[in-house]
């Protein structure tokens, strides 16, 4: 591959960690931003990942072979108007938005859809800004490639060349497949989740029961509702049509289960719930990271004695590992297992698993 002259318009965490994978692997290319953030621009240049800041827009993206537009998704439709005077017939222009109907809908509005291709990194973190920003942190994710039929196969074939360079597995929909691909398995979760906390917040006591019992399964099935609620609210705004359509068909879905429980309709029920564990039993690991941070952690059945916690930790320090967190579980109704430990990382998770059966205790894995 050539060197590249690559532009970043916004470099915080998605945009700061495509740079810095772009950076790893291509050290022989120029790479140039642009942000808001004066600090973000000092780090990235201090590390090595920028060859040259700017404050805003400049002329210098005139020089780029492909800018991604890393702001919010309205904020990247306002930099493509300012960009068509800029930039060369040959360059080609990206996004990393969860939404894309709008921005390609701007883009053939201004011209532009000739060398647009949307795109969408289907990573994050609960954290933000270029210091969280991780040069492994797109590795082995899907990377969604929305082209505009106007694109020439070249610069598709150049963009996910450079995709698959930095280890992201790149996926080619149509731009309006995606959002509603997105507000089915990604939106409306998250809508779901705000929901049901909300709903148990206003249903709880003045002794916050509901809160205390909750740090079992309920916790676990609403932990995407701890992620930003900025951001959220921007997503449903920018993909409401396709989030509301498949908002009604989960309302209609949730009144015909109560409808089959005040007719007592149990075969209803049983085959509702069936088809939904064995659908969810063959979703594949994901290759995606989450836009909350992975979770690694295992149950251990132990029985309740004096020091039995403390053996247990003792048996993974001797053998260097660390241990994020670890606690009894109170509330096992969705979970089994006593004892809950949590680990930074996946191969401390791995390790401690066939050290702790080794020692004969019984290890759940989280499915």
């Amino acid at each position: 591959m050539k060197p590249y002259t690559i532009g970043f318009i916004g470099l915080g965490l998605i945009g700061g960690s495509i740079a810095k994978a772009i950076r790893r692997v291509h050290p022989d290319f120029r790479i140039i931003a642009c942000d808001q953030s004066r600090s973000n621009l000092i780090a990235a240049l201090s590390d090595g990942t920028l060859n040259e800041t700017h404050d805003t827009l400049s002329e210098a993206f005139g020089s780029c072979d492909i800018i991604f537009l890393c702001a919010p998704v309205s904020i990247n439709i306002e930099y493509l108007t300012l960009l068509k005077p800029i930039i060369s017939e040959n360059c080609i222009v990206t996004d990393v938005g969860s939404v894309k109907t709008t921005i390609h809908q701007a883009s053939e509005s201004i011209g532009m859809s000739h060398c647009f291709i949307g795109g969408h990194p289907m990573a994050g973190s609960e954290k933000t800004g270029f210091q969280n920003a991780s040069d492994r942190l797109i590795e082995n994710v899907y990377y969604l490639l929305t082209p505009s039929q106007n694109v020439a196969k070249e610069k598709y074939d150049q963009l996910r060349a450079l995709i698959l360079s930095i280890s992201a597995i790149p996926v080619t929909l149509d731009y309006r497949e995606h959002d509603r691909i997105t507000a089915a398995i990604s939106h409306l979760p998250h809508i779901i989740a705000y929901a049901l906390v909300n709903l148990v917040r206003l249903a709880d006591n003045s002794d916050q029961i509901m809160r205390r019992l909750a740090a079992g399964g309920f916790k676990d099935i609403t932990r995407i509702a701890s992620s930003s609620p900025i951001m959220w609210q921007q997503i449903c705004e920018e993909n409401a049509p396709q989030i509301q359509n498949i908002l009604h068909t989960y309302i209609d879905s949730l009144k015909e289960i109560s409808e089959a429980i005040d007719a007592h309709d149990d075969a209803f029920l049983l085959e509702h719930f069936s088809l939904a564990r064995d659908y969810r039993n063959d979703i594949p690991a994901s290759h995606t990271k989450s836009v909350l941070s992975s979770i690694h952690e295992i149950y251990v059945d132990i029985i309740d004695e004096s020091g039995a916690i403390a053996t247990i930790a003792t048996i993974l320090a001797t053998n260097g590992i660390s241990i994020k967190n670890i606690g009894i579980v109170h509330n096992r109704e969705f979970q089994e297992g006593a004892l809950r430990i949590e680990f930074y990382e996946n191969e401390a998770m791995l390790k401690a698993i066939d050290l702790l059966r080794r020692f004969h205790y019984v290890v759940h894995e989280r499915n």
